[in-house]
C-alpha cells in the first residue's frame, strides 16, 4: 500500500512540476514529498527524476513510469466517480425483501420512482419467512410487526391499527346461534371468548392471547383462546375471514376496501387492539447509496398517503 501511495504522489510531483506545488496540493511538506520520492527510486533501484534548483525532468524510466502511475492514479479517480455516482443517482439493482402481504402494493408505491430511473433494475424478494439481509444480499427490508434485537437498522415507515373483523355471513350465523337478532353487534370482548378464531402464527402451538384497553373507560381486557384455523400468511387468514369462517384481527390498512364494500365488518371499534409498525431494515446505518435512500422515502411517502396508515411518529 505504501508503493501505490508513493505512485501517486510520484505522479502529481510531476503534474505539478515542482515538489513544492504538488506538497501544497497533497497537503503534505515538501520535506515529506521529497522523502517520498527518494524512498520510491530507493525501492526502484532507479533515478526517476533528475533534480535541479529550478526545475524536475523525467529520466528515460521515470517516463515510461509514469505512464502507469498517471493511469493508476486516473482509474482511481473514475472508481471515486463511480462511488460518487452511487450516492447520489440510484443506479443498478436494487434487492428488495417484502412480506407476501406487500406485493398488491409494489407498483403503486415503486412503479413512479422506477420509471425516473431508467438505470435502475428492481429484483423483488417476496417471502414471510424472515430472510438474512447479508447472506441475501438485500439492500432494502420491509418489515411489520416488533422487530427483534439484532445488528441491522431498522426505519421506522408508520404504524396501522389493528382490527377485529368478521364476515356478514359469520356474524349472522354467530347471532342465530346465541338467540339474538341477526344484525346485532358485540359490545364486549367477553362475548366473543369462545367465538371461531382465526389467527395468523409461526408457532407450532398457537395460542391466541390479546390485550386490548377500552379508549373512554380505559378498561382492560385479556383475551385468551385457541384459535380454530391457523395460518402463517397474513392474507390466507383475511380470505379465511372473508369466507366467513370466523373472526380474525387484521390491519387495517389491509381491509379499508372489504369494510368500505361490505365484506367485512368491524367489531369493538371502541377498543385500542395495539398497532402494527412497519419498518424499513438495512444491513447498514451509514453510506447508503442512493437507491436505498431514495427508495426508503418513496416507501415512507406512500405509506403516509395509504388509508389506514399513521404517519411515523
Amino acid at each position: 500500500m505504501e508503493d501505490l501511495k508513493r505512485m501517486a504522489i510520484f505522479a502529481t510531483v510531476v503534474q505539478q512540476g515542482s515538489m513544492s506545488a504538488a506538497a501544497r496540493l497533497l497537503d503534505m511538506s515538501p520535506s515529506a514529498v521529497s522523502q517520498q520520492m527518494r524512498q520510491l527510486e530507493r525501492s526502484a533501484g532507479v533515478t526517476l527524476l533528475h533534480r535541479t534548483t529550478r526545475q524536475l525532468t523525467l529520466t528515460d524510466a521515470g517516463q515510461r513510469y509514469y505512464a502507469q502511475c498517471a493511469a493508476l492514479c486516473e482509474a482511481a479517480r473514475r472508481a471515486q466517480a463511480e462511488l460518487a455516482a452511487e450516492r447520489q443517482q440510484p443506479s443498478g439493482e436494487l434487492r428488495l425483501s417484502t412480506p407476501v402481504g406487500f406485493a398488491p402494493h409494489a407498483a403503486p408505491a415503486l412503479g413512479a420512482w422506477l420509471g425516473q430511473h431508467p438505470q435502475l433494475r428492481l429484483r423483488l424478494l417476496v417471502d414471510d419467512a424472515p430472510i438474512d439481509l447479508v447472506q441475501g444480499r438485500v439492500d432494502l427490508a420491509l418489515r411489520f410487526g416488533k422487530q427483534s434485537d439484532s445488528s441491522w437498522v431498522a426505519r421506522h415507515l408508520g404504524a396501522s391499527p389493528t382490527v377485529l373483523c368478521a364476515a356478514p355471513q359469520w356474524l349472522e350465523t354467530w347471532n342465530q346461534r346465541a338467540g339474538r337478532p341477526l344484525q346485532a353487534l358485540p359490545g364486549h370482548p367477553s362475548e366473543l371468548a369462545t367465538a371461531e378464531w382465526l389467527q395468523q402464527s409461526h408457532a407450532e402451538h398457537p395460542q391466541l392471547s390479546e390485550e386490548w384497553r377500552h379508549e373512554a373507560s380505559g378498561e382492560r381486557f385479556s383475551l385468551q383462546a385457541l384459535p380454530r384455523m391457523v395460518s402463517n400468511h397474513r392474507g390466507t387468514v383475511q380470505h379465511l375471514c372473508e369466507a366467513g369462517l370466523g373472526l380474525a384481527q387484521l390491519t387495517l390498512f389491509d381491509v379499508v376496501q372489504p369494510l368500505r364494500e361490505g365484506r367485512l365488518l368491524r367489531l369493538l371499534p371502541d377498543w385500542d387492539m395495539g398497532l402494527l409498525d412497519l419498518w424499513a431494515v438495512t444491513p447498514e446505518r451509514d453510506a447508503l447509496p442512493a437507491k436505498v435512500r431514495q427508495a426508503i422515502d418513496v416507501l415512507r411517502a406512500y405509506f403516509a398517503q395509504l388509508p389506514g396508515v399513521q404517519p411515523r411518529s
